[in-house]
């Protein structure tokens, strides 16, 4: 499979728009299982041909593949395709090179935006997008811009820590909010409360180590392993999530408070 996919790295950037093709999420960081799928990355500036990437991603599944233009997807995630090459999972995630520069540039300052974006229930963080770029394997780069971009982000930028580890607050406010909740038995709100709670909280403690965190799936096992992050973090969660109730909320005001706490 790996040869196949340098074939098809190698394919897309011959289409018009393409610059870079990237591997990233588990697969790129080596962390992946047998039945991982593979995510490329495909970095366009100016627009993409998505008829030539349909006619390729076809070549590749011999069938007809539907791919989504920039924005079919949502706002943050540009849109893609999903194939099935061989019996396994390659997606391909558009991306736009020029406003990953420019998200870049603004977490270089301490800004950052969370986006409502399908397929990510606690928003997108913009910093994954610099994040993916650093974590990635290029496998294909026409004018060289992605290798550079992977070689800028691997140093996190210390405004961004800062920003990050100070929007901790939010968890605390979430639980507080929960806390309305809990006695109406509306278990939907409490259950959203808590969870943007940890997720931010996820957030926060990737930071202050200065690790991207490019997606909620997994980051709370990454969190919790860590250093400083607070001890039996992932059963402690699970066990707030499965209760949700009012003990479950005083353990989730203890958690935010302990995570908080830890020194930066």
């Amino acid at each position: 499979m790996d040869e196949t996919i340098e074939t098809m790295a190698r394919r897309l950037t011959a289409v018009r728009g393409v610059r870079a093709v990237a591997l990233g999420e588990s697969r790129a960081r080596g962390t992946h299982r047998p039945d991982s799928d593979w995510d490329l990355g495909v970095y366009y500036r100016g627009g993409v041909d998505t008829d030539a990437l349909a006619r390729l991603a076809s070549g590749f599944t011999g069938g007809r593949v539907e791919v989504a233009g920039p924005g079919g997807w949502g706002p943050w995630v540009d849109g893609g395709a999903w194939l099935t090459v061989d019996g396994v999972a390659v997606d391909w995630i558009l991306r736009d090179l020029d406003r990953v520069r420019r998200v870049w540039s603004d977490c270089r300052e301490g800004r950052y935006e969370v986006g409502v974006q399908p397929g990510h229930p606690l928003g997108f963080w913009s910093p994954a997008y610099p994040g993916e770029a650093a974590l990635c394997r290029v496998l294909a780069d026409t004018g060289g811009e992605l290798a550079a971009l992977r070689e800028e982000t691997r140093h996190y930028p210390e405004p961004l820590r800062d920003a990050l580890v100070a929007a901790g607050w939010e968890a605390e406010f979430s639980v507080a909010a929960a806390r309305k909740s809990v006695g109406a038995g509306d278990t939907l709100h409490v259950s959203l409360c808590l969870s943007r709670a940890f997720g931010v909280l996820a957030q926060s403690l990737h930071a202050q180590n200065r690790v991207w965190c490019v997606n909620e799936k997994g980051a709370l096992a990454a969190a919790a392993a860590l250093p400083g992050a607070p001890p039996d973090l992932t059963v402690r969660v699970a066990d707030i999530l499965t209760a949700l109730d009012a003990p479950a909320v005083d353990a989730a005001r203890d958690l935010v408070r302990e995570t908080r706490a830890l020194p930066s």
